[in-house]
């Protein structure tokens, strides 16, 4: 049975939680949300950081032919699949980098079979970016600045005359 295409925004953001496979030439991200009984789905991409729209298709197109030929017998039915390319793809003999896409598919199905996820936290070496005041957190209740300095006056409260 023939894989068929991811193709909405919506689908790609849900396999992106899932579990993911990194290799030199791509990155492999898969979930298994599906019923079994339908085919595995694959969706590709390759993002801006790895050239112009030309070189982006080129390794898209690449990416494309090895999942054509090594996708039916390696992805599990009912997973849905994201790769996403980078230049490097261009630059490997197209049986290597079958190769490296069957590992993949290996490595991305044992995970979703002993239930990884990827974790909801911040990867490490990241920064954690904090909400400015006014704006809210994640429990949906207002931040708002410590006391100590909301309660500083400003030259805006400073009247001349010394009494407002």
């Amino acid at each position: 049975m023939a894989m068929s295409r991811l193709k909405k925004r919506a689908e790609f953001l849900a396999v992106a939680k899932g579990a993911r496979s990194a290799r030199r030439w791509f990155v492999l991200q898969a979930l298994a949300e599906r019923d079994p009984d339908h085919s595995a789905r694959i969706g590709f991409t390759v993002t801006k950081k790895v050239g112009n729209a030309v070189v982006r298709n080129r390794v898209r197109r690449r990416l494309k032919e090895a999942a054509r030929h090594v996708g039916d017998a390696s992805a599990m039915p009912g997973y849905d699949y994201v790769l996403i390319g980078r230049d490097e793809a261009l630059r490997v003999d197209l049986e290597i980098l079958k190769a490296d896409l069957v590992g993949a598919f290996r490595s991305a199905n044992l995970s979703i079979a002993r239930g990884d996820r990827r974790s909801e936290a911040p990867r490490p070496g990241r920064r954690d970016t904090k909400p400015s005041a006014g704006t809210t957190g994640g429990s949906g209740e207002a931040v708002v600045a410590s006391p100590s300095l909301r309660d500083r006056p400003t030259a805006d409260d400073a009247s001349p005359g010394g009494t407002r």
